[in-house]
């Protein structure tokens, strides 16, 4: 009876351990969002430290290596591909064949967009800044809402492919979805089509926004990509991508196997053939911040769930939503957009994954894929609503800030609230249409 007593006693103090820490350190990430991969991976170590979760429970079963390795082999081909100009050199070739200010802004803003689609939000803001900064001064306009612009498409279609942004990842990774799969799954469109049609809602916004700039377009003379090696690699990428659940269904290990052998051989070439600069200072360079992010988010959530809170969160949420499909639906997509419009979509996705899968049975969702995308969705395209709501738009920020552009709060609402509206309301619709 004593040794019963005893580890009742444990598993209460480790059920409450988990989610103060948890919401300890969801707090520390509104309040110091700066500090994010100290904030995670500290709030881990103290896990580990009470007992909550073994150290070898926390990186071996909480911690989505092929998620952390897909990510990182992705910064560093991102990186070649930009150190090779190919995306400056593309974005003015498109520009050339503009006549009009507002043509010429709408180019770049879906520019931004395509990139987006296999490269990391921020670093595709970073990329065409320049170029978009040169056509606003060209124009005699202020770059402020085409830059924003630019970060919103950015979120917008990094939510599109297994690659774009971390929450994809993440979820493919709980999902077992692989590369092909955000296209098609289950023979019915994925969630690819499902972003398409919010960018169609949203451009038209863009559109309407940018409809004043007929000043005709200047072009300018740019330099040729300083090699073709960046982009043969991010190609081979992609396609290796699209075979990989024929050997690892479950998506456990190849993805990002694969991704960090193309990084291995594009470091190789960097170093010997390309000499563009160190390959320590390359890979200092990177995002270790959202890395090391990661690795503290999965342990974090994984002793969360382990823990039976968010089983417990799910029950709340379905009573909520009247136990039907349809109020599942809708609350966790206004839920999401809400949250996400203020806070890191990265722990929240990552937290509410686990919740889905309870909430779909107890609502009788025939397909939880509805719940799923309905989750993504939200806390991906949410994020544009504030400047605040994701990285790409707090670096759109400060580029413009050191334009001499101070964009107050309001000022972006009224870029960010319509292309949200118009971005969520269209994918929503053909989301439920596919999988209601």
């Amino acid at each position: 009876m004593g040794s019963a007593a005893a580890r009742d006693e444990s598993w209460m103090t480790a059920s409450w351990w988990s989610p103060a820490v948890f919401l300890t350190a969801y707090v520390l990430l509104v309040l110091l969002p700066r500090r994010r991969a100290l904030v995670a991976l500290l709030a881990a170590g103290v896990l580990v430290l009470v007992g909550a979760t073994p150290w070898r429970t926390a990186l071996v079963a909480h911690v989505s290596w092929n998620v952390v390795c897909l990510f990182f082999g992705t910064l560093i081909l991102s990186e070649l591909f930009m150190q090779s100009r190919m995306p400056a050199v593309i974005a003015e070739a498109v520009i050339r064949r503009m006549h009009t200010g507002t043509g010429a802004m709408l180019a770049i803003c879906g520019i931004s967009s395509a990139l987006s689609i296999m490269l990391e939000n921020v670093a595709v803001v970073l990329l065409v800044a320049p170029v978009a900064v040169s056509l606003c001064r060209r124009l005699g306009v202020s770059p402020v809402r085409l830059l924003v612009l630019i970060a919103l498409c950015s979120n917008l279609q990094g939510t599109a492919t297994l690659i774009g942004d971390p929450p994809s990842m993440i979820l493919a990774g709980h999902m077992h979805l692989s590369f092909n799969q955000f296209f098609v799954y289950r023979g019915r469109p994925s969630v690819f089509w499902i972003v398409q049609a919010g960018a169609i809602g949203a451009m038209g916004v863009a559109a309407w926004l940018l409809r004043h700039h007929r000043e005709p377009v200047v072009p300018i003379d740019v330099e040729p990509p300083r090699a073709w090696t960046p982009t043969a690699l991010l190609a081979v990428f992609v396609l290796g991508l699209t075979t990989t659940h024929v050997f690892d269904p479950d998506f456990r290990w190849l993805a990002g196997a694969w991704a960090m052998a193309l990084a291995a051989a594009g470091l190789a070439w960097y170093r010997a053939v390309a000499r563009w600069g160190r390959v320590r200072e390359l890979v200092q360079s990177l995002d270790w911040d959202t890395t090391l992010f990661l690795i503290g988010v999965f342990v974090l959530v994984g002793s969360l769930a382990s823990s039976g809170w968010l089983d417990r969160l799910a029950e709340t949420l379905a009573g909520w939503s009247g136990r039907s499909v349809t109020g599942a639906f809708l609350l966790m997509l206004g839920i999401s957009v809400a949250v996400s419009g203020f806070v890191d979509n990265v722990p929240y996705l990552a937290a509410m994954l686990p919740v889905v899968d309870t909430m779909a049975g107890q609502v009788g969702a025939r397909e939880p894929a509805l719940l799923y995308f309905a989750l993504l969705v939200g806390s991906c395209l949410g994020g544009n609503l504030t400047p605040i709501g994701a990285s790409a738009n707090v670096v759109a920020m400060g580029l413009l800030r050191r334009e001499g552009h101070l964009v107050r709060f309001g000022e972006f609402l009224r870029i960010g609230a319509p292309f949200t509206a118009a971005a969520v309301g269209a994918g929503a619709a053909v989301l439920w249409w596919i999988w209601r």
